[in-house]
Protein backbone atom coordinates (compact mmCIF):
# COMPACT_ATOMS: atom_id res chain seq x y z
CA UNK A 1 0.00 0.00 0.00
CA UNK A 2 1.28 3.46 -0.88
CA UNK A 3 2.27 5.62 2.09
CA UNK A 4 0.06 8.66 2.57
CA UNK A 5 3.02 11.06 2.49
CA UNK A 6 3.75 9.85 -1.05
CA UNK A 7 0.24 10.57 -2.31
CA UNK A 8 -0.02 13.78 -4.34
CA UNK A 9 -3.32 15.65 -4.27
CA UNK A 10 -2.64 16.70 -7.87
CA UNK A 11 -3.12 13.07 -8.94
CA UNK A 12 -6.78 13.36 -8.00
CA UNK A 13 -7.56 16.45 -10.10
CA UNK A 14 -10.02 15.92 -12.92
CA UNK A 15 -11.91 18.21 -15.31
CA UNK A 16 -15.45 19.10 -14.24
CA UNK A 17 -17.01 21.32 -16.91
CA UNK A 18 -19.77 23.59 -15.66
CA UNK A 19 -22.21 22.19 -18.25
CA UNK A 20 -21.83 18.73 -16.68
CA UNK A 21 -23.00 19.92 -13.26
CA UNK A 22 -26.71 19.55 -12.55
CA UNK A 23 -27.80 22.95 -11.24
CA UNK A 24 -31.12 21.64 -9.91
CA UNK A 25 -32.23 18.16 -8.84
CA UNK A 26 -34.69 16.02 -10.77
CA UNK A 27 -38.33 16.54 -9.87
CA UNK A 28 -38.39 12.91 -8.71
CA UNK A 29 -35.32 12.32 -6.57
CA UNK A 30 -34.99 8.59 -7.09
CA UNK A 31 -34.92 8.88 -10.90
CA UNK A 32 -31.27 9.93 -10.65
CA UNK A 33 -28.61 7.65 -12.14
CA UNK A 34 -26.95 5.02 -9.96
CA UNK A 35 -23.56 3.54 -10.87
CA UNK A 36 -23.04 -0.01 -9.62
CA UNK A 37 -19.65 -1.76 -9.56
CA UNK A 38 -19.98 -5.48 -8.92
CA UNK A 39 -17.53 -8.34 -9.58
CA UNK A 40 -15.47 -6.24 -11.97
CA UNK A 41 -18.49 -5.09 -13.96
CA UNK A 42 -19.92 -1.56 -14.10
CA UNK A 43 -23.67 -1.18 -14.56
CA UNK A 44 -25.90 1.89 -14.83
CA UNK A 45 -29.14 1.83 -12.84
CA UNK A 46 -31.63 4.30 -11.41
CA UNK A 47 -31.61 5.11 -7.72
CA UNK A 48 -35.09 3.65 -7.15
CA UNK A 49 -33.52 0.26 -7.97
CA UNK A 50 -31.25 0.49 -4.93
CA UNK A 51 -33.24 -2.06 -2.83
CA UNK A 52 -32.75 -4.65 -5.56
CA UNK A 53 -29.03 -3.90 -5.90
CA UNK A 54 -28.06 -3.99 -2.23
CA UNK A 55 -27.21 -7.34 -0.60
CA UNK A 56 -29.93 -8.54 1.75
CA UNK A 57 -27.75 -8.18 4.87
CA UNK A 58 -26.69 -4.57 4.14
CA UNK A 59 -26.56 -2.01 6.94
CA UNK A 60 -27.50 1.57 6.04
CA UNK A 61 -26.53 4.40 8.41
CA UNK A 62 -28.37 7.70 7.93
CA UNK A 63 -27.42 11.23 8.95
CA UNK A 64 -30.79 12.74 9.92
CA UNK A 65 -29.64 16.33 10.48
CA UNK A 66 -31.28 19.22 8.65
CA UNK A 67 -29.31 21.91 6.86
CA UNK A 68 -29.59 25.26 8.62
CA UNK A 69 -29.61 28.65 6.90
CA UNK A 70 -26.04 29.14 8.01
CA UNK A 71 -24.89 31.89 5.62
CA UNK A 72 -25.36 35.43 6.97
CA UNK A 73 -24.59 38.71 5.22
CA UNK A 74 -23.75 41.96 6.95
CA UNK A 75 -22.91 45.27 5.27
CA UNK A 76 -20.47 47.70 6.84
CA UNK A 77 -21.08 51.44 6.83
CA UNK A 78 -18.41 51.66 4.12
CA UNK A 79 -20.59 49.46 1.92
CA UNK A 80 -18.35 46.37 2.15
CA UNK A 81 -20.32 43.12 2.26
CA UNK A 82 -19.17 40.64 4.91
CA UNK A 83 -20.30 37.01 4.75
CA UNK A 84 -20.43 35.04 7.99
CA UNK A 85 -20.83 31.29 7.55
CA UNK A 86 -21.78 29.51 10.79
CA UNK A 87 -19.93 26.20 11.20
CA UNK A 88 -20.56 25.05 14.77
CA UNK A 89 -21.69 26.53 18.09
CA UNK A 90 -19.16 27.54 20.74
CA UNK A 91 -21.30 29.01 23.51
CA UNK A 92 -23.61 27.30 24.25
CA UNK A 93 -21.70 24.36 22.77
CA UNK A 94 -24.70 22.13 22.06
CA UNK A 95 -26.58 22.80 18.82
CA UNK A 96 -30.02 22.55 20.41
CA UNK A 97 -29.10 24.94 23.22
CA UNK A 98 -27.51 27.42 20.82
CA UNK A 99 -30.55 27.42 18.54
CA UNK A 100 -32.77 28.15 21.54
CA UNK A 101 -30.50 30.95 22.81
CA UNK A 102 -32.18 34.30 23.35
CA UNK A 103 -30.13 37.48 23.36
CA UNK A 104 -26.69 36.12 22.44
CA UNK A 105 -24.55 33.14 21.44
CA UNK A 106 -21.14 32.46 19.89
CA UNK A 107 -20.26 30.35 16.86
CA UNK A 108 -17.17 29.24 14.99
CA UNK A 109 -17.53 30.83 11.56
CA UNK A 110 -15.85 31.24 8.22
CA UNK A 111 -15.69 34.91 7.29
CA UNK A 112 -15.81 36.12 3.71
CA UNK A 113 -14.13 39.45 2.87
CA UNK A 114 -12.22 39.15 6.15
CA UNK A 115 -9.76 41.93 5.29
CA UNK A 116 -12.62 44.43 5.31
CA UNK A 117 -13.67 43.42 8.85
CA UNK A 118 -10.67 44.12 11.03
CA UNK A 119 -12.76 45.14 14.06
CA UNK A 120 -16.06 46.66 15.09
CA UNK A 121 -19.59 45.35 15.37
CA UNK A 122 -21.63 44.55 12.28
CA UNK A 123 -25.37 45.20 12.49
CA UNK A 124 -28.40 44.44 10.39
CA UNK A 125 -32.11 44.95 10.92
CA UNK A 126 -34.20 41.78 10.66
CA UNK A 127 -37.97 41.86 10.23
CA UNK A 128 -39.60 39.07 12.22
CA UNK A 129 -43.40 38.92 12.19
CA UNK A 130 -43.65 42.68 11.80
CA UNK A 131 -41.06 43.46 14.49
CA UNK A 132 -37.60 44.87 13.75
CA UNK A 133 -34.79 43.08 15.56
CA UNK A 134 -31.28 44.55 15.62
CA UNK A 135 -28.92 41.66 14.94
CA UNK A 136 -25.20 42.17 15.67
CA UNK A 137 -22.00 40.23 14.99
CA UNK A 138 -18.62 40.83 16.64
CA UNK A 139 -15.49 39.07 15.43
CA UNK A 140 -13.39 37.24 18.03
CA UNK A 141 -10.27 35.09 18.09
CA UNK A 142 -9.15 33.06 15.06
CA UNK A 143 -9.37 29.25 15.11
CA UNK A 144 -7.30 28.05 12.15
CA UNK A 145 -8.95 29.49 9.05
CA UNK A 146 -12.16 30.23 10.97
CA UNK A 147 -13.05 32.84 13.61
CA UNK A 148 -15.10 33.01 16.75
CA UNK A 149 -18.08 35.29 16.15
CA UNK A 150 -20.27 36.59 18.96
CA UNK A 151 -23.89 37.23 17.96
CA UNK A 152 -26.31 39.39 19.94
CA UNK A 153 -29.79 40.79 19.36
CA UNK A 154 -32.18 43.09 21.20
CA UNK A 155 -35.32 40.96 21.51
CA UNK A 156 -35.34 38.28 24.21
CA UNK A 157 -38.43 36.66 22.68
CA UNK A 158 -36.49 35.76 19.54
CA UNK A 159 -34.29 32.64 19.41
CA UNK A 160 -31.14 32.26 17.34
CA UNK A 161 -32.92 29.61 15.26
CA UNK A 162 -35.60 32.16 14.37
CA UNK A 163 -32.95 34.70 13.42
CA UNK A 164 -31.26 32.20 11.10
CA UNK A 165 -34.62 31.40 9.49
CA UNK A 166 -35.26 35.09 8.74
CA UNK A 167 -31.76 36.48 8.15
CA UNK A 168 -29.81 33.43 6.97
CA UNK A 169 -29.38 31.83 3.58
CA UNK A 170 -29.21 28.12 2.82
CA UNK A 171 -25.57 27.33 1.90
CA UNK A 172 -25.84 25.35 -1.32
CA UNK A 173 -22.55 23.96 -2.72
CA UNK A 174 -20.35 26.61 -4.39
CA UNK A 175 -19.72 24.41 -7.45
CA UNK A 176 -23.36 24.93 -8.50
CA UNK A 177 -22.39 28.49 -9.45
CA UNK A 178 -25.83 29.95 -8.77
CA UNK A 179 -27.75 31.84 -6.14
CA UNK A 180 -29.81 30.05 -3.50
CA UNK A 181 -33.48 29.79 -4.47
CA UNK A 182 -36.62 29.23 -2.42
CA UNK A 183 -36.97 25.67 -3.76
CA UNK A 184 -33.57 24.76 -2.25
CA UNK A 185 -35.10 24.91 1.22
CA UNK A 186 -36.92 21.70 0.32
CA UNK A 187 -34.75 20.01 -2.30
CA UNK A 188 -31.49 20.52 -0.37
CA UNK A 189 -32.86 18.54 2.59
CA UNK A 190 -33.10 14.76 2.82
CA UNK A 191 -36.60 13.34 3.24
CA UNK A 192 -35.54 11.86 6.60
CA UNK A 193 -33.91 15.01 8.04
CA UNK A 194 -35.24 15.90 11.49
CA UNK A 195 -32.61 17.54 13.71
CA UNK A 196 -31.27 21.03 12.93
CA UNK A 197 -27.50 21.10 12.75
CA UNK A 198 -25.86 20.56 9.33
CA UNK A 199 -24.25 23.26 7.20
CA UNK A 200 -24.22 20.92 4.18
CA UNK A 201 -26.55 18.13 3.15
CA UNK A 202 -25.31 14.51 3.14
CA UNK A 203 -25.35 14.55 -0.67
CA UNK A 204 -25.95 10.87 -1.42
CA UNK A 205 -28.93 10.96 0.91
CA UNK A 206 -30.71 13.52 -1.26
CA UNK A 207 -31.72 10.75 -3.70
CA UNK A 208 -33.72 8.77 -1.18
CA UNK A 209 -37.53 8.93 -1.30
CA UNK A 210 -40.10 7.49 1.10
CA UNK A 211 -40.79 4.79 -1.52
CA UNK A 212 -37.14 3.70 -1.62
CA UNK A 213 -36.91 3.72 2.18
Amino acid sequence: MQKTQNIRIEDFNYPLPDERIAKFPLSKRDDSKLLVYRKGEIEEHRFHELPKVLPADSLLVFNNTRVIQARLHFRKETGALIEVFCLEPLEPHEYSLSFQSTGSCSWLCLVGNLKKWKNGVLTQSVNIDGKTVNFCAERGLPHGNAHEVHFSWDDSDVTFATLLDHAGELPIPPYLNRETEESDKTTYQTVYSKIEGSVAAPTAGLHFTPEVL
